[in-house]
This record gives structure tokens, sequence and C-alpha cells, in this order.
């Protein structure tokens, strides 16, 4: 049975504000369903792709709220509410892209396939890391609101008819936090674009991490790390931590805020190496790095160790310590990279194999072609 032509089929994505990896999945799963009928709680037009943009989206109640693109997260305990009023029970098939909450949404009878970047970070794993770094007003919001959000999660997850993990970390996660099994698939990397640089320019001596300036990334560690031993750090993103991550950070350290995909791509050509100091889901800007022939240097705990080699494609450090993370960097002072090598390591997540992988997936699962 072909989707396009005899199937209605609904996708969902948690919210649509910037462009990242699960954005990049929910591009790709766009593409491989073109007559699908897009969903999400909250969209910002402007910051999406153009594949995305093009395309009819449908938004949650939530989009009414004030500043609603920008204070989103705000509005986490009316997430549930918002999910539960998309009705895609007209549907045959749905699949939602999902680290929030819309594979809650109302399925009917319809066949939905959850591709999970993770378990609710607020209210599952993530949960000790936001309640940390929070403020007072929003610690006490999490300690109201996670338990009830924990329980409305679950049950969300136990309607699902089919998950794919992003990653075997989040494969464990989805198991551990639903009781659910899943199949692994790895998110795209567009290894067209993401090149080994192709004009051959000289390598600069910056390090370089491209990330959302949010507390469970860790650039604060990178920082204290960078500020002790003098090497140079270029910074490439934006976040509600920035500020304060900024007044930490000595002369070594430039922070260059958002960038363009272009502007990303050539930073990552001709930077010394990609550094990355979080425990990460999957970690898709990783292996985007080393597409362009960059060895990454990271911390050896969820995707990474997916993602990184160690000696071939990058270099891996076993604790999140000043200590260690400058012990990993003298490492790869002395390790010698084959940019060739790196790269072929890459093309296991490329964007070609996704869309093969899902597609066979759903047709085994449902009988439903994409095309």
């Amino acid at each position: 049975m072909s989707a396009t032509a005899e199937t209605r089929t609904a996708l969902v994505h948690h919210w649509l504000v910037t462009m990242r990896g699960g954005e990049r999945v929910f591009e790709a799963l766009a593409e491989l369903f073109p007559s699908g009928d897009l969903f999400t709680l909250v969209c910002d037009r402007s910051r999406i792709s153009n594949p995305l943009r093009k395309r009819t989206i449908h938004s949650s109640v939530l989009q009414r709220l004030p500043a609603a693109s920008h204070w989103y997260r705000y509005y986490l305990p009316f997430f549930p509410f918002a999910t539960r009023l998309l009705n895609l029970s007209e549907y045959d098939l749905v699949i939602s892209s999902d680290a929030a909450t819309v594979k809650g949404a109302r399925c009917g009878n319809a066949t939905h396939i959850c591709y999970c970047h993770t378990p609710m970070r607020y209210v599952w794993q993530g949960y000790e890391t936001y309640y940390r770094t929070a403020g007072p007003i929003e610690r006490r919001a999490l300690r109201a609101f996670r338990n009830g959000l924990r329980e409305w999660d679950y049950e969300a997850a136990q309607r699902v008819t089919h998950f794919v993990a992003n990653s075997k970390n989040v494969q464990r996660r989805i198991l551990e936090s639903y009781g659910r099994e899943s199949r692994v698939i790895y998110p795209p990397v567009d290894c067209e674009r993401f090149l080994i640089d192709p004009l051959s320019r000289p390598v600069q001596e910056s390090f370089l991490v491209v990330s959302q300036l949010v507390s469970y990334k860790r650039i604060d560690l990178l920082i204290d790390a960078f500020n002790k031993c003098g090497r140079q750090l270029t910074v490439i993103g934006d976040g509600p931590e920035r500020g304060r991550l900024e007044a930490r950070a000595g002369k070594n350290i430039r922070f260059l805020g958002s960038q363009s995909d272009a502007s990303v791509v050539e930073a990552m050509q001709q930077c010394r190496a990609f550094v990355f100091a979080g425990e990460e889901d999957f970690g898709i800007v990783m292996a985007e790095a080393q597409a362009c022939g960059k060895p990454v240097i990271a911390l050896g705990r969820g995707g990474a160790n997916e993602i990184v080699i160690p000696g071939v494609s990058g270099i891996l450090f076993e604790d999140d310590s000043i200590e260690s993370l400058i012990g990993a960097l003298d490492r790869f002072d002395r390790t010698p990279f084959d940019p060739i090598a790196i790269r072929q390591s890459a093309l296991r997540f490329s964007r070609d194999r996704f869309l093969k992988e899902f597609a066979e997936m759903v047709t085994e699962k449902t009988g439903i072609s994409s095309a």
C-alpha cells in the first residue's frame, strides 16, 4: 500500500522553533512522506528549514499563548492538555518525532510509530540536572508537576504501536521509563553538506563546540577546562545560559552566537577538533563534525560511545571533570588522525541510510510504503 496514494499520514514533532538534530529528523520524515500532514505544539516558521517552511504546519493551542515560540518551555505543565487536543484519529498512520509529549496525541485506530529522541528529560533521566540549575520558581514548578507528568507520559507511551530509538542509549531509556521495546535507527547526517574542506584551507588553532547553551550540554565544563589549559575554544550557539557562560570565559574563548548552516560547516571544516562535554541522547552534531573529517573529543557516555571510535575518529574522556577533559586534550595532541577514516566512520549515519531504514521499518510493520 502506498502512503501517498491510499493512506492518510500525519507527522508530529514536539516543537518547530529551531533546526537542531530532532528537527533534521523531522525534515527527513517529511521528505519520506511528502503527502503527510504536519503537526507540532509550537512553530516559528522563520527559524525552520525551507523544506519544512513550504509545508502546511498545524500548531496546537499553545501557539496562542504569549511569545509561545520563545517561552514554550515555561508552558510545560500545559503540554499534555495541548497534546490531547491534537486529534489525529482520522489518519491511518501517525509518525511522531518526540522528546516531550506528542507521543500522546489522540490517534484512534491509526498505527502510531514514535521516533523517540529521548523520554522527556524534564521528568525522567534529566530531571536532576534541570532541577539543580533551575531558579527557585522553576524548581517549585518541577517538583509540583513532575509526578503527574511522568504518569501521563508513561500512559501515553503505552498507546504507541511501535517505538523507534535514535540510539542504543535511548533504547535503554525507553525500556527503563516506559517498559517498551524499540528498534534503533540512527538519525540522519547530511554527508553531502558536511564535507572535508574542498578548499584545503589551513586548520585553525581553535577547538569548536556547536550547541544549544543550556545546562545539560555542560558548556560550563568546557569553559573551565579551556580557561585552565589556555587552549583556544570557539562556541557556536545560543540559549538561556549564554550570559552566565560568557562571564565565566577567559579571553581564549569566543562566543559567536547562532550561525548560518554554511558558517557552521565552515567552522567544523577549519577547527582543530570538535569538543563536547554533555551526555547526549545521540549527539548528531558530533557525527556532522566527523563527516567534515574532524576528530571529536567527547565525554564517554550516552550517544558519544556509539559515534566516536577511540583513536580512529576521536578521543573519549571518562568523567565530567576538568582534569579528565584536559587529559583527553593532551592525548589528542599526541594522536595522529586521518580525516578520510574519520569521515568514513560518519557515513554510518548518512541521510540516505536513514531514509532507507525507516521506510523499510514502516513497510515491515504496517505494509505501507512511503511512496
